[in-house]
């Protein structure tokens, strides 16, 4: 008798999701956020370039793009593939998803400052326009 009543559950279960999601089941896949564009300074302003936050691969870790002609404000940071974002709000270029090559702390107003390693003094602002 359990057993049936375990079913009939789980039927009006499936049924009412399948009718609340108009009859499309619920994907699992990971969506694709909406890329964001952001300008990387050097030494204010001397030198910029390009840096493309890409699709997110997992919680805090992001896929990214950096121009070619980042090379300029630090040697070494075209190698970069993944934005993370850490619960304070910092935010490390890495290689590999793990091992930062240039981390960023939250800065006055929209945009972040890199603090390690110490030199060059770099700020990270949203592109957006």
């Amino acid at each position: 008798m359990k057993l049936v009543a375990g079913l009939v559950v789980s039927a009006a279960l499936f049924g009412g999701a399948h009718v609340l999601y108009g009859g499309e089941g619920r994907s699992t896949a990971v969506e694709t956020a909406s890329s964001s564009a952001y300008r990387l300074t050097a030494n204010g302003d001397e030198a910029a370039c390009a840096v493309q936050r890409g699709a997110p691969v997992s919680d805090g870790l992001s896929l990214l793009s950096v121009a070619p002609n980042c090379r300029k404000l630090m040697p070494g940071i075209e190698r970069v593939k993944f934005w993370r974002e850490q619960a304070d709000g910092s935010v490390a270029f890495s290689e590999n998803g793990v091992d930062p090559i240039v981390t960023f702390g939250v800065a006055d107003g929209d945009g972040y400052e890199s603090y390690a390693p110490a030199a060059p003094l770099l700020a990270l602002n949203n592109d957006s326009q």
